[in-house]
């Protein structure tokens, strides 16, 4: 009743479901190291450490009898809702996995946990883990009919589309997002969220004018309400503004953002605000640096209280293109060693142009060859992703580079 590895499995399942992670469980009676050998299955319990895990636990030494993988998909969902730890989340995930969705009596459990896990992979910035989930909650969200769950997955579903690159893919699933809300007759939150993320698609490929027109209707929509929402729709018309030329209209829009939206309402897109006025400032033309480095200061003041490592990656990325717009090389390229000792989790946009700012390096560090290469190779890859502006932003950057050579790419110093 009591054999490995049934028994660490159980142990495990109700050391999650309890919420508590493994130092939090042992207290000063057993080590954590031992703990983690009982729930592997590498250690037998003996009947001094069942009684204090149960004591523990506060559950009956009968609970371990029971076999694992009791805890159904409505209790595991329950438990992570309201304990908000990672314990509980993982919990969820094991349950998930083991739980195929046509053996599942209701699809809306289902949905709802795939919803909590999909958010948990967005705050990581795990794009691939995001997606998968996405792709099952429209799947499901199709099948209930049901008009609010289907705009919500889809709209989602076209937000990390674009950030991984698949634009062209996202234009298309938005747009159906916006379909079902404006046929639906959905709330302003959700036909706002469809149609943002149809602007910033279509701007990503180039659409300029469609991304125009519908942030247009976006800011029409919203009208005078005030709030996240306000400040997101405010937001996407400075990205279109800017991308079509008109720097002081972006500037604009994005100060009203930032005025309009306190750091009580949403600590993240407060900080966010600040860091995408601190980008625009640096692809002005010229580079704003001062105004730049203020945000960046704004912003990472308030990372202590709202930071992920996508957001410290983000600052990260705009302090090293700072450095490099204000000549500290130096500086530039020990922040760009300092972001690759992690995986990236930033988007499709932000690592092409991290990667075009390494190439920018390499031409300064007197690496010429490789520096235009990499441009070329980057170009090329905008190209093919059908991002409009970058790639013509890159094609900008290796003209000059090539300009300030004197020759063609073949015959460049190395």
């Amino acid at each position: 009743m009591l054999e490995q590895p049934r028994f660490g499995q159980r142990l495990k399942e109700l050391r999650r479901m309890r919420g508590l992670s493994q130092a939090a469980l042992v207290g000063d009676g057993i080590s954590t190291g031992y703990l983690s050998r009982l729930e592997s299955g590498a250690r037998p319990p003996t009947e001094r450490v069942v009684t204090y895990l149960a004591k523990r636990l506060d559950v009956d030494l009968s609970a371990f009898d029971m076999p694992p993988s009791g805890t159904t998909l409505a209790q595991a969902l329950s438990i992570a809702a309201s304990a908000e730890c990672e314990e509980a989340m993982d919990a969820l995930l094991d349950c998930l996995d083991r739980t195929d969705r046509t053996d599942c009596t209701d699809p809306l459990l289902r949905w709802q946990a795939l919803w909590m896990v999909a958010r948990r992979w967005n705050k990581r910035g795990d794009k691939t883990r995001e997606l998968v989930c996405l792709e099952e909650l429209s799947r499901i969200a199709d099948e209930l009919g049901l008009p609010e769950l289907r705009c919500r997955a889809w709209v989602s579903l076209a937000r990390c589309l674009r950030s991984t690159g698949e634009v062209n893919r996202a234009i298309n699933v938005a747009s159906c997002a916006v379909r079902i809300a404006k046929e639906s007759r959905l709330s302003v939150s959700d036909t706002g969220a469809a149609l943002m993320v149809l602007v910033s698609a279509e701007a990503e490929e180039g659409r300029l004018p469609d991304a125009r027109a519908h942030v247009d209707e976006l800011i029409e929509l919203i009208g005078d309400r005030n709030g996240t929402l306000k400040a997101e729709a405010l937001w996407s018309a400075a990205t279109v503004r800017f991308r079509q030329g008109d720097q002081q209209a972006a500037g604009e829009y994005l100060e009203r953002a930032i005025d309009g939206l306190d750091s009580y309402s949403d600590l993240t897109l407060w900080i966010r605000l600040r860091l995408a006025a601190a980008s625009l400032s640096l692809q002005s033309a010229p580079p704003r640096t001062g105004t730049a480095a203020e945000r960046l200061k704004e912003a990472e003041s308030a990372l202590a209280f709202a930071c992920t490592p996508l957001l410290a990656q983000e600052l990260l990325t705009l302090k090293a293109h700072l450095a490099f717009e204000d000549q500290r090389f130096t500086d530039a390229r020990a922040l760009l060693d300092e972001l690759h000792q992690d995986e990236l989790l930033l988007t499709y946009r932000d690592r092409i142009r991290l990667g075009v700012l390494d190439a920018r390096l390499l031409i300064t560090e007197g690496r010429l060859r490789n520096g235009l290469q990499q441009l070329k190779e980057l170009g090329e890859e905008a190209h093919r992703a059908c991002n409009v502006d970058l790639s013509a932003e890159i094609w900008r950057i290796l003209a000059e580079a090539l300009e300030h050579t004197h020759g063609p790419l073949d015959s460049a110093g190395s």
